[in-house]
């Protein structure tokens, strides 16, 4: 059959299969991780969506739009910006935000805590337990929901935690636990 007999479905519901895991619980995030994702979504609703419809428009003003590549790449440049609006709308609806200041000085790891933790080879690793949303891994940001992440939380500075790898059962210690300042401080 020809692609110009088929219709592109545009699932709202598809927005948040990825964060499937994480539906059926709270949506965790930083103040920054926070105003992260806002300016995202103003500067789509704001910058780009605008830009786009005027492509758009304007390729549709030249005639035949079956050939015309603007118009169809604008098309389809919609509809993803309208989908990523959608996805990023709902994540800041269910959004929590959590000063991990609050527990400065504290040696019991909460959200926002960064970890140093050791292997059982003696390795050390060294992570920030975030919200799903504000992650970077090249970062050393690991997800709250995460299984490193689930192992630490509660846990305390010199705790020997139980970590499930696909390799096997791996014994971390916690060696550091530190938070972030009080803003101001």
């Amino acid at each position: 059959m020809s692609k110009a007999f088929t219709k592109e479905i545009d699932d709202p519901e598809d927005d948040l299969q990825p964060l499937a895991a994480a539906a059926s619980e709270k949506n965790y995030i930083t103040a920054g991780g926070y105003a992260s994702i806002r300016a995202e979504l103003l500067n789509l609703m704001d910058q780009e969506r605008p830009k786009v419809v005027e492509i758009v428009h304007w390729a549709a003003s030249n005639g035949d739009r079956s050939e015309n590549g603007d118009y169809h790449y604008g098309k389809k440049r919609l509809r993803e910006i309208d989908r990523r609006i959608r996805f990023l709308t709902k994540r800041l609806a269910i959004a929590e935000v959590v000063e991990p200041a609050i527990h400065h000085g504290s040696e019991q790891i909460f959200f926002g805590a960064t970890v140093t933790y050791a292997d059982n080879q003696g390795r050390q690793r060294k992570v920030t337990i975030l919200g799903v949303d504000e992650v970077d891994s090249s970062k050393d940001q690991v997800s709250w929901v995460s299984p490193i992440a689930k192992s630490l939380l509660k846990s305390r500075l010199g705790d020997v935690l139980q970590l499930a790898t696909p390799a096997g059962t791996v014994e971390i210690e916690v060696i550091a636990v530190q938070y972030p300042g009080p803003p101001g401080a």
